[in-house]
């Protein structure tokens, strides 16, 4: 038996939504990880091994990590470089994480950069996200500056997400890299990526980028 195996509805569950947005064209190549939490105390996620094709994942290319990041199985593979950014969110009440790399969102982040986030009101959609009820609202998504040092941008983010009186946050991008969204569960978490994305590609289609 495989040592995932007793933890296969959640893994399919990452599969679907992997085809999902594969097929939305939000994950092409072997660009961006999923994952979702299997255990709080200790905390123990389930995310997608690195390089792998999020559209046509197998029930085998999924690694199980602690809080850390840490894998926790031996011989297992390996889990991509930006794990500690799923194990932040959920550390901060995620349940499921999905991380995307989508045209609008690559091509806003940069553009929206200098101003360190972006503003999305006064659209109906916005009522898809958690917590929003009219479309008389507004959502901030913040960017961060691309890095390869990871333990640096989880330290930023993290310092983001305590801050005192900051808006609600559903997501946050990484500047011509992707974004980062989650949500209770897989579910939610799917939703709002679906939900952000209209709703970038409504600015977009609407913004000077040039």
């Amino acid at each position: 038996m495989h040592h995932l195996d007793h933890f296969a509805e959640p893994i399919e569950g990452l599969r679907r939504v992997g085809h999902q947005l594969w097929t939305r064209g939000w994950s092409l190549g072997t660009s961006s990880n999923y994952s979702v939490v299997v255990e709080r105390d200790p905390l123990r996620l389930i995310i997608t091994a690195s390089g792998k094709d999020k559209g046509h994942l197998g029930p085998h290319d999924f690694v199980m990590v602690d809080g850390q990041g840490k894998s926790v199985v031996d011989g297992q593979p390996k889990s991509s470089a930006e794990t500690l950014l799923h194990c932040l969110a959920a550390r901060h009440g995620a349940g499921a994480i999905l991380h995307t790399h989508s045209v609008w969102g690559t091509l806003l982040s940069n553009h929206f950069a200098p101003v360190g986030g972006i503003r999305i009101a006064g659209f109906e959609m916005l009522k898809g996200l958690e917590g929003i009820t009219t479309h008389d609202s507004s959502c901030w998504i913040p960017i961060f500056g691309n890095t390869q040092d990871i333990p640096a941008l989880a330290r930023q983010v993290d310092t983001y997400l305590q801050s005192e009186g900051r808006e609600p946050c559903w997501a946050y991008l990484i500047r011509s890299h992707g974004m980062y969204t989650w949500g209770r569960d897989i579910a939610e978490a799917a939703r709002h990526v679906e939900v952000i994305e209209f709703l970038l590609e409504c600015l977009g289609r609407t913004t000077r980028l040039v």
